[in-house]
C-alpha cells in the first residue's frame, strides 16, 4: 500500500481491550469498555478485530467494575448500569418469536420503572436521533441515530465500519463480523458521552480564531473589493476573525470548462498577489479560509498540475478523478495543492464535498485533511465541512450546508444545534442570516445574528446576488447597530467560549446542552424544547417566531431551572423552575445566568483581534458563591499539550452584606498570558459598596469603584496576572432584589403605543388595577367609545390572558 506519511500513522496499543475486560469463546467476544459502555462479538470463523476503525480508536480506556457469572450454556455480565444475560455460542441476533431468546441487557435503573431491556433489532424508537451531513444533504435512516435517548440507552453498529491500517490506510471490515457497542447509561448522559469520547477520542481544541466571527459571501472578490470590505468592517467597528472565501477565489472559467466547483490556483485576475492579500489579512487579525472540493476533480489549468499527471503516470489534458480512499492521490492533493496554498498563509480550508454522498468517501476526505493541517504544532489544525457520520466530533468544523432564508429555517436551528449534541459535535455551523432565496426581513436577520452569538460558530455565508443582505450596513440603522452591538458581544465572550470549548475538549461537555437533558419533559413541548445551556454559567432560550405587530414585540415562553436566574441583560431576577412569559424588543434576547454565574469578556480596544486580552471584565452575578476557572493558551498551536497555557481561579465568595472574589493562577506556565492585566469587575444588580478592599498578594492597591445603571463596577490596573487578587466589599443589602415583574413589561408596552396620552392614563388604571380579570375585560372593551381601535383593543384583551397566567 501507498505510504500516506507519519502524520497519518496509527497507535494499536489502545485499540485492544484488556484481556481482565473479556469473555470469549470459539465464536463470540464480550469486551467490557466501561461501567456504562459493552461491545458485542459475533464470527462463524471465530475472526475478531484489535484494530481501529473509523468509529472505534480505543478499547483499553481502563478496567471497569463488573462481574461475571456463568456455566456451559448461560452467562451473565452485570455492572453498576447494566446485566446482559447471553446463551453461549449463538448468534446475536434475533430467532423467531422470542426477540430476547439469545441476548439481552437489561438497564438497572436506579428508579425501577425504567427498568428496560435491549436486544439486537431493538427500535430504541425513544432515541432523539443526532448523526446529520447536512441540511442540504439526506442521509439514510440507519444512519441519523444519535447517543442521547429517553430510554437511557443505544447501540452503535460497527460491524461495516472500516478498518484502519497502521500507516493510516483502509481496508474492509471483517467479513459475517458482527460488532456492536450498546450504551448504558441511564440518566448518567454526560458520563456515558465521555466514556464514549474515550473510545473514539476527544474533541479537539479549536483555534481561538474560530469562536469570532466569520465572514464569507459568494462574491468574486477582487483587490479592490476586499480593501473595501475590511474599511467597511473597521469604520463601522465591527470584529471579524476569518474571511471565508468561497469558489470564486479559484479560476472557475477556462476554453473547455465553465463555472467550475473546484479549484486549487488563485483567480490572478481578482487577487494578484494573494500572499500580500492574506498577510494584510493576518496583520488586522483576520484568519482566512478556502473553499475547495477535491471530489470534483482536478483539471489541467491548475497551477501543479504537468508535476501531478507526471507523477500519476497520466496523459495531458485528462481531469485528474479524485477519490479520497486512494493514498496516492491523497499525497498529491496535499503536497501539490494544499500545502502550496498554505504556504501562502492560508490558515484552514473548507472541504464542500459531500463525498457524493458516500460516507466512507466523505469520511476519509475529512480524517485526512483535518489531519494534514496539523501535522505540525505550529498551527492548530481546524477544517470546516459536512458531517462525516463516523465520529464528526473529531473534525471539526461541521458545516451545516445551504439553507433558505426564512423563519421556518430559523426555527430548525436550535434542534440542529441539540440533534449535533446529541452525538457529541458541538462545533456545527450553520449560514447566519439564511443561505439563498426566501424574503430578506430586518427582524428576522437579527433573530439569526442574536441565536448564533449564543451560538457554537458564528459564520456569515450568502449565496450570489445583489439584494441579499448579510452586510449589517446594508439594513437601516437601527438593525445595523442592534446587529453590530451583537457582533461585538461575541468578540468579547470569547474568554468564555474558550474556556467552555477547552472544558469540552476535557471532560466531554458539550458547548450546547441541550434543556432535556435534564428536563426530559420538554422535549415534547414545542414551547421549550429548543431551549439550551450555553456552557456552564448561561442559559439561552431562542426567539424563532416574529414580533406582534401592534405591541412590536415577540411574545415568547420560556421556562426557568431550579435556582435562581437573572436575565443577562437587564439582571432582573427570576425565581426557578417557573414557566414565563415575557416580551421582547428586537434588541433583547432572552438569556439567563444563574446565581453566582462568573462570565469572563475581552475588554479589547482592537476589534478584529482575539488574542489575549490585556483588558479582562468579569462579571458576576449574586445570590450564591462559585468557582469559576478561567483557560488559556496561545490559541493557534497545539503547545497546549504540552503545559504551555495558564489556568485562573475566579473564586466568588458571596455573603448578602460582604462579598469577595480572588483571582489567582492555579496551573500552567508563565508567559502564556500578558504579565499585567486591567480588571472591571462587574457586579450584576449590585448596589455601591460601602467599602473596597484590594490585595495584590500582601500589598494593597486602590481602585476605581463606581454605579453604572443596577451594576457595580470595581477596575483595577496593572495587577500581574501570575499571583493572588482579593477584592473585598462590604456594604448593607448590597444586592438590588430587581424580580421581574409582568406588570413592568406591560407598561413598556403602554409606554411605547402610539394612543392618546389621556387614553393609556385610562388603560393603565384598568390594567394595573385591583379589578378582577373578568371585570378589567369588560372596562377594557368600553373604551372603544372613547376612541381605542379595534386592534388595540384586542391587543390589551390578550395582554389579560397572560396576567392571569401568573
Amino acid at each position: 500500500m501507498y505510504p500516506l506519511g507519519k502524520q497519518f500513522e496509527v497507535d494499536y496499543t489502545k485499540a485492544v481491550s484488556d484481556k481482565k475486560a473479556v469473555v470469549q469463546g470459539p465464536n463470540y467476544r464480550i469486551s467490557v469498555i466501561t461501567e456504562r459502555i459493552i461491545r458485542l462479538e459475533f464470527s462463524p470463523n471465530g475472526q475478531f478485530n484489535d484494530k481501529p476503525t473509523q468509529l472505534i480508536k480505543r478499547r483499553n480506556v481502563g478496567i471497569p467494575d463488573f462481574f461475571v457469572r456463568q456455566d456451559a450454556n448461560i452467562m451473565e455480565v452485570t455492572t453498576k448500569y447494566f446485566s446482559m444475560t447471553y446463551i453461549k455460542g449463538q448468534p446475536f441476533e434475533a430467532n423467531g418469536v422470542d426477540k430476547m431468546k439469545n441476548l439481552k441487557i437489561t438497564l438497572l435503573s436506579k428508579d425501577r420503572d425504567r427498568n428496560k431491556d435491549w436486544y439486537v433489532g431493538h427500535a430504541e424508537a425513544k432515541n432523539m436521533l443526532g448523526n446529520m451531513v447536512g441540511v442540504d444533504v439526506n442521509i439514510p435512516k440507519n444512519l441519523q441515530k444519535g447517543l442521547y435517548s429517553l430510554d437511557g440507552f443505544c447501540s452503535i453498529d460497527d460491524s461495516l465500519g472500516k478498518i484502519i491500517e497502521k500507516d493510516g490506510t483502509l481496508s474492509d471490515p471483517i467479513p459475517n463480523h458482527t460488532d456492536i457497542y450498546v450504551l448504558m447509561y441511564d440518566r448518567d448522559f454526560k458520563q456515558v458521552l465521555f466514556d464514549y469520547f474515550k473510545m473514539t477520542g476527544a474533541p479537539p481544541l479549536i483555534p481561538r480564531y474560530a469562536l469570532g466571527n466569520w465572514w464569507s459571501r459568494n462574491i468574486d472578490y477582487d483587490d479592490r473589493k476586499i480593501v473595501d470590505l475590511i474599511r467597511k468592517f473597521e469604520r463601522k467597528k465591527i470584529p471579524i476573525s476569518v474571511m471565508l472565501f468561497d469558489h470564486d477565489w479559484h479560476i472557475r472559467n477556462t476554453e473547455t470548462a465553465k463555472d467550475l466547483k473546484t479549484g486549487f490556483t488563485f483567480n490572478k485576475e481578482l487577487i494578484k498577489d494573494p500572499a500580500i492579500m492574506i498577510n494584510e489579512f493576518h496583520k488586522r487579525g483576520i484568519r482566512v479560509g478556502l473553499c475547495v472540493n477535491p471530489t470534483a476533480g482536478i483539471y489541467p489549468h491548475e497551477e501543479h498540475y504537468p508535476q501531478a499527471i507526471e507523477y500519476l503516470g497520466l496523459q495531458a489534458p485528462t481531469i485528474i478523478e479524485f477519490d479520497p480512499l486512494n493514498p496516492k492521490l491523497l499525497d498529491v492533493l496535499f503536497k501539490m495543492f494544499l500545502h502550496p496554498l498554505e504556504s501562502l498563509g492560508v490558515d484552514f480550508f473548507w472541504n464542500d464535498s459531500n463525498g457524493g454522498m458516500d460516507v466512507n468517501k466523505l469520511w476519509a476526505l475529512n480524517h485526512y485533511m483535518y489531519i494534514d493541517s496539523g501535522r505540525n504544532n505550529e498551527k492548530r489544525p481546524l477544517l470546516l465541512a459536512r458531517g462525516s457520520v463516523y465520529a464528526p466530533h473529531r473534525y471539526p468544523v461541521s458545516y451545516g450546508g445551504s439553507s433558505e432564508i426564512s423563519w421556518k429555517n430559523l426555527k430548525q436551528l436550535p434542534f440542529m444545534y441539540l440533534n449535533a449534541s446529541n452525538i457529541g459535535v458541538s462545533w456545527w455551523s450553520h449560514d447566519v442570516g439564511g443561505n439563498h432565496g426566501g424574503i430578506e426581513d430586518g427582524e428576522l436577520y437579527l433573530r439569526y445574528v442574536q441565536l448564533s452569538t449564543f451560538g457554537p460558530i458564528l459564520r456569515f455565508h450568502g449565496a450570489r446576488g445583489r439584494y441579499y443582505k448579510k452586510e449589517p450596513w446594508l439594513w437601516d440603522a437601527k438593525t445595523e447597530n442592534i446587529a453590530a452591538d451583537y457582533l461585538r458581544l461575541r468578540h468579547r465572550l470569547i474568554p468564555y467560549l474558550y474556556t467552555e470549548a477547552y472544558n469540552y475538549t476535557k471532560s466531554g461537555t458539550p458547548l450546547i446542552q441541550p434543556f432535556y437533558y435534564n428536563y426530559m419533559w420538554v422535549y415534547d413541548d414545542e414551547l421549550y424544547k429548543n431551549q439550551y445551556y450555553l456552557g456552564s454559567q448561561l442559559l439561552v432560550c431562542p426567539i424563532l417566531e416574529p414580533k406582534d405587530p401592534v405591541m412590536n414585540r415577540s411574545i415568547h415562553r420560556f421556562f426557568v431551572p431550579e435556582g435562581t436566574w437573572y436575565d443577562f441583560v437587564t439582571g432582573k431576577k427570576f425565581p426557578g423552575n417557573k414557566k414565563y412569559v415575557s416580551f421582547f424588543k428586537e434588541d433583547d434576547y432572552p438569556v439567563f445566568a444563574h446565581s453566582g454565574s462568573i462570565i469572563p469578556f475581552s475588554n479589547r480596544s482592537d476589534y478584529n483581534n482575539i488574542g489575549l486580552p490585556t483588558d479582562l471584565e468579569i462579571q458576576i452575578f449574586p445570590g450564591a458563591s462559585n468557582t469559576y476557572t478561567l483557560y488559556e493558551d496561545d490559541g493557534i498551536s497545539s503547545l497546549y499539550r504540552e503545559g504551555y497555557y495558564l489556568k485562573t481561579s475566579i473564586d466568588y465568595n458571596y455573603l448578602r452584606n460582604n462579598y469577595t472574589v480572588i483571582i489567582r493562577s492555579i496551573d500552567g506556565k508563565s508567559g502564556i498570558v500578558p504579565e499585567k492585566r486591567n480588571y472591571k469587575m462587574v457586579f450584576r444588580n449590585t448596589k455601591q459598596a460601602d467599602s473596597v478592599t484590594i490585595y495584590y498578594n500582601s500589598e494593597k492597591l486602590t481602585s476605581e469603584n463606581y454605579i453604572d445603571g443596577n451594576d457595580f463596577i470595581v477596575e483595577v490596573k496593572n495587577v500581574p496576572t501570575i499571583g493572588q487578587l482579593t477584592i473585598n466589599c462590604k456594604g448593607k443589602d448590597i444586592e438590588i432584589d430587581a424580580v421581574r415583574l409582568i406588570n413592568d413589561d406591560l407598561d413598556s408596552i403602554l409606554m411605547d403605543l402610539k394612543i392618546n396620552t389621556y387614553l393609556k392614563e385610562e388603560i393603565a388604571e384598568i390594567i394595573f388595577g385591583e379589578l378582577p380579570i373578568s371585570k378589567k375585560r369588560i372596562e377594557i372593551r368600553k373604551l372603544k367609545n372613547k376612541g381605542l381601535s379595534k386592534e388595540y383593543m384586542n391587543l390589551f384583551l390578550k395582554l389579560l390572558d397572560y396576567i392571569n397566567e401568573f
